[in-house]
C-alpha cells in the first residue's frame, strides 16, 4: 500500500470532542497546530499536549506506519477535524505507547 503521509510522531495529546468526551492521540507539532486551528474553527473543543519528545519506540514506529498508510494529513484549508480511526492492532500500539510513557 502506498503511503498517504510521511509523519514522524513525537508527542501525546489529549483532544476534547464537541460532545465533551476526550481521547488521547499520538501526534506531532504540525498536527497539534492543526488541532489548535480546529479548536479556533469550532471543530473540536480543546487540544492539550501531555508529553513531548516521546521515545521513538517500536510501538511508535508501528503506529506511525499505520497512520502514514491510512490517513492524509490536513492542511490549513481543512473544513473539519478527522479523528483517526484505529484498528484493534493500532489501538493496542497506542495503549503500549501510553504505558511506556507512564500516561493512562
Amino acid at each position: 500500500m502506498a503511503k498517504k503521509s510521511n509523519e514522524t510522531l513525537t508527542l501525546i495529546e489529549e483532544i476534547t470532542r464537541l460532545d465533551g468526551s476526550k481521547y488521547l492521540e499520538i501526534s506531532n507539532m504540525v498536527q497539534n497546530g492543526r488541532a489548535e486551528l480546529a479548536v479556533e474553527r469550532g471543530y473540536i473543543t480543546q487540544v492539550r499536549i501531555l508529553q513531548i519528545n516521546i521515545p521513538h519506540s517500536v510501538h511508535v514506529i508501528n503506529y506511525e506506519n499505520y497512520i502514514n498508510e491510512n490517513f492524509e494529513m490536513p492542511t490549513e484549508a481543512m473544513t473539519d477535524f478527522e479523528e483517526w480511526t484505529k484498528t484493534p492492532e493500532a489501538e493496542a500500539e497506542v495503549k503500549a505507547i501510553l504505558h511506556e510513557n507512564h500516561i493512562g
